[in-house]
């Protein structure tokens, strides 16, 4: 007599789930969830209460209202698709588009914006939807990682823009004529590459705003050619470039509110408007003097220290040199037009680049010892480029007059405490690289072949 399966879980089985729950990487994914949820959901708050809507609450919208960035929801789409077969990522594609030109019909005929996307997000929905109801075990958990990673693509920049929010709204004073007098042991930088952008108009200024304004379209290519074997191989590569970039996206505003700085163009220059100090960028050096905290508007971002911007070019830089002759070169050319742009366009000073790229070598080494497992290099690693940062952050607040008057002493110390965390980058990750590779076994003897018997 034939039973009927049944779906309630025995009590063998549900030992077997909570031993599962119970392993060192499945708690650490839940707590990073939870955590991650409860930072969504106090950014929301936050929001709330200064009249504006959240992270949260701006991508529920976009289900249906019109979204802000169709091309950064079709990125979260993309994302997505590394885990479907290619007949599944068309399917996938052509339910977005047409989604999507039936929201724009419906726009056009209510005369509304004419914006895209939706169908990118309903899709991506859709997919964690079919993970939870259609599929069990490591395919459930490959698509729910998909789908999760194009949403916190999405969602990591609704936070960006929150934090954005919050900075000025919380921030009255900004600490630029501490950072423009530091960097003064640094030369200058800012206005000498903006008196630079400024004789190669228009050509110069085109290409450095394309470059800056694409830095994540390059950053989601290489995205997807190191996620290029996930649908193959059924599993995520340990380490990625999208981890780092979230994880920057997610620390970085949080120095914000500690280090305040709206950048020279705005503190020194045109667009600072009656809150800046002078109009002196680029073509006037700041005036020497005691720093001191000044007033600012409640719209400009304080966003510069660090300069996000270089972390993530560098952590681009980093990953393309293990993708071809092209890639390698186009993260170069990246990483030297984004860090020649914000300077030349006044939006960063030469000090925000050395804290950006300090930055972003610390966060990398961690996301990379979380995913290979920490030991004492990785432990001494990030505390020496967490130390290094503080450092700098703290000199340039409380030491930017002795800076100044000592540039000989200064400039290079700077620069060579940045480049001691370079070098102990590249020489802990290599050590990492060569143990991870197994050493080349020696080929066993040949049997001797039989020799020919002498009559």
């Amino acid at each position: 007599m034939k039973t009927t399966p049944t779906r309630i879980l025995s009590r063998r089985d549900l030992g077997t789930l909570f031993a599962a729950w119970r392993r060192p990487r499945a708690v650490l994914w839940t707590a990073a969830g939870v955590v991650t949820l409860g930072f969504l959901i106090a950014l929301e708050i936050v929001a709330r209460h200064y009249g504006v809507r959240g992270p949260i609450t701006n991508q529920a919208r976009e289900v249906v209202f019109s979204p802000r960035s169709g091309p950064l929801l079709y990125a979260g789409l993309a994302l997505t698709m590394v885990v479907l077969t290619w007949r599944q990522r068309l399917v996938a594609a052509g339910a977005a588009i047409g989604i999507d030109v039936v929201f724009l019909l419906a726009r056009w005929a209510v005369g509304a914006d004419p914006n895209f996307g939706n169908g990118a997000l309903w899709v991506v929905l859709g997919c964690a939807v079919v993970a939870v109801t259609r599929r069990t075990g490591s395919e459930r958990a490959l698509l729910l990682k998909g789908a999760g990673l194009g949403l916190l693509l999405v969602a990591g920049h609704k936070t960006g823009d929150t934090w954005l929010l919050i900075t000025s709204e919380t921030r009255k004073t900004v600490l630029d004529p501490y950072v423009a007098t530091a960097d003064q042991a640094l030369g200058n930088p800012s206005w000498l590459v903006g008196r630079f952008v400024e004789a190669t108009e228009p050509v110069g200024g085109h290409v450095l705003h394309l470059v800056y304004g694409q830095l994540p379209l390059a950053a989601a290519l290489v995205g997807l050619y190191q996620l290029r074997h996930v649908a193959a191989e059924r599993r995520f590569p340990s380490h990625h470039l999208v981890r780092t970039f979230l994880v920057i996206g997610l620390l970085g505003p949080a120095v914000y509110m500690v280090f305040p700085v709206v950048g020279p163009v705005f503190a020194y220059g045109a667009e600072g408007g009656q809150w800046a100090v002078a109009n002196l960028w680029p073509g006037t050096l700041p005036p020497a003097g005691a720093p001191h905290p000044i007033p600012f508007d409640d719209i400009t971002p304080r966003n510069c220290m660090p300069s996000l911007h270089t972390a993530w070019a560098t952590t681009l830089f980093v990953h393309s040199r293990r993708g071809s002759r092209g890639m390698r070169f186009a993260g170069a050319f990246w990483l030297v037009a984004t860090l020649t742009a914000t300077l030349g366009f006044g939006y960063h000073y030469g000090a925000d680049l050395l804290a950006g790229v300090v930055f972003a070598l610390t966060v990398e080494a961690a996301m990379r010892a979380s995913a290979r497992g920490w030991d004492g290099a990785a432990v001494r690693l990030v505390a020496y480029g967490t130390t290094v940062f503080a450092v700098l952050l703290v000199s340039y607040r409380y030491l930017p007059g002795e800076m100044a008057e000592y540039p000989w002493a200064a400039g290079p110390l700077l620069l060579l405490v940045t480049a001691s965390v370079v070098l102990g980058y590249l020489r802990t990750t290599r050590r990492w690289e060569a143990k991870a590779v197994p050493a080349r076994q020696p080929e066993p003897p040949r049997p001797a072949e039989p020799q020919p018997e002498l009559v």
